[in-house]
């Protein structure tokens, strides 16, 4: 067996256990597999497996790699985890299944005027810069109501929010205050938890998890 797929069935039951430990029921999170930089020769034993989520951070690397492999297993959904330019949606739109990264007005109205052209409705995240850092996108917390709101006006397929904490071994905090948050505003997804801290997550029933180094290993 891959040593990719002796890893992912680590991590899932890992998962199983958390969920077991936190009396979580009918809860069972995706797995995104961030194979950003890897070659698909480091994918495809996990594709053979079964396992359909993706992610990706740049999109000319996904248009690399992607539409042949996407052609053939055609249940795989393909997941955009970086930041997306607005001058890059309409490559992104044709390969991505969803979006994780919408954190702008332009973005947003940009999303919606290519899924019009391509007649192609990606799922989109909401990314909220639930640390209010500077150096971070992400809208912030006092605007995350009018900007959904902006959004659904404009029929994007918002299905939940993303964050990406600050790295100050706090996680928890900032996961308790997404949940919130994403019941605020009546949303069932939360992408949320990396291979640092994808356990912690699951307590705040994130929906999405976004692992790369623990299943690939690490980046040259």
């Amino acid at each position: 067996m891959h040593k990719n797929i002796k890893n992912l069935i680590y991590i899932q039951n890992e998962i199983k256990s958390k969920i077991f430990e936190h009396k979580i029921k009918d809860y069972n999170p995706n797995i995104i597999a961030i194979s950003k930089t890897f070659k698909i020769d480091h994918i495809l034993p996990l594709i053979k497996y079964g396992h359909i989520h993706f992610g990706e951070n740049k999109i000319q690397e996904a248009i690399d790699k992607w539409p042949e492999i996407k052609n053939k297993y055609v249940s795989i959904k393909l997941h955009m985890v970086g930041k997306l330019q607005t001058n890059k949606v309409k490559f992104a739109i044709k390969i991505f299944d969803y979006i994780h990264s919408v954190d702008n007005i332009k973005l947003a109205r940009k999303i919606s005027d290519e899924q019009k052209k391509n007649n192609k409705k990606p799922k989109i995240f909401i990314q909220i810069n639930i640390g209010n850092e500077l150096q971070k996108s992400g809208i912030s917390k006092s605007e995350i109501k009018a900007f959904y709101n902006y959004c659904k006006d404009l029929d994007l397929d918002v299905i939940g929010t993303m964050c990406l904490p600050p790295n100050d071994n706090k996680p928890e905090i900032y996961f308790s205050e997404m949940k919130k948050l994403n019941q605020e505003l009546g949303l069932n997804e939360i992408s949320m938890g990396m291979s640092d801290d994808y356990l912690i997550a699951l307590k705040y029933h994130s929906t999405f998890l976004r692992i790369g180094s623990k299943i690939f290993g690490q980046r040259s």
